[in-house]
């Protein structure tokens, strides 16, 4: 079975990615501590969440299809988290998981801005009028990041997705695809609500949910797991009050 919509063969941008995480994982995993593949929209709440933790993690922030696939080719990490659940179906299809998948938080999307820009519509003449003649809109790459999957399918919803593809600057996470709008290299934006949050940038408007599938991060432990992973695992579900302090949305029943 072939990856979730990804390339046949991972682009050089997402091999580098993979091996600078082989890199830290290896690295990590020499010392005796723990190591987490983790998509990279959930640094902020995941860097709290693992603060006071009796025991050295470390935590590769990728995007989710360039750690489901370090996963799958045995790097040496004990948990992995992903930002889709249709790539974490697929490394259950390659063996690579040590028990079932849990649903750990959720999250939104939205339109941003650079600093300071005015709240905008989601319609084609209001975004080409704000795009002018030059200007793009950043999205994670769809073939690998979940997000920017998630905004492919809701401007094809939306019926916008044939006018901005030609404009679409697609970054190798949603975090880049964040910093682009922060720095204003870019003039517009979809990137996950929690990545918007407390960054400076500009929410110009809410995606609407029913316009994409559901956003759900699902947690997972890897085969050959060491032993303190599983109580890692369940600090990370346990900590809905953490993900929620960071914008995200409440993880669905399992």
């Amino acid at each position: 079975m072939t990856a979730p919509r990804s390339r046949s063969d991972p682009t050089r941008r997402a091999l580098l990615a993979g091996a600078a995480a082989l890199a830290v994982a290896g690295a990590a995993g020499a010392g005796g501590g723990l190591v987490v593949l983790a998509a990279a929209s959930l640094k902020p709440a995941l860097d709290d969440i693992l603060t006071g933790w009796p025991g050295p993690v470390a935590v590769s922030y990728l995007g989710s299809g360039t750690a489901a696939r370090q996963a799958a080719a045995g790097a040496p990490a004990d948990l992995v988290i992903l930002a889709a659940t249709d790539w974490m179906d697929w490394l259950e299809t390659q063996g690579a998981l040590a028990g079932p998948a849990v649903p750990v938080a959720g999250n939104r999307l939205v339109l941003v801005g650079p600093p300071g820009a005015a709240p905008l519509a989601l319609e084609r003449d209001a975004l080409l009028a704000r795009l002018g003649p030059a200007g793009r809109i950043a999205l994670g790459d769809p073939m690998s990041v979940p997000a920017g999957r998630y905004a492919q399918q809701a401007l094809e919803t939306l019926g916008l997705w044939e006018t901005l593809r030609p404009r679409a600057v697609l970054a190798e996470n949603v975090r880049a695809a964040l910093a682009y709008v922060a720095r204003g290299d870019l003039a517009l934006g979809v990137v996950y609500g929690s990545d918007a949050r407390g960054t400076g940038v500009a929410e110009l408007v809410a995606v609407p949910p029913e316009s994409h599938r559901p956003i759900v991060y699902p947690a997972a432990l890897l085969r050959g797991a060491a032993p303190g992973a599983r109580a890692l695992l369940d600090r990370i579900v346990a900590s809905g009050a953490v993900f929620a302090a960071h914008g995200f949305a409440p993880a669905p029943a399992a």
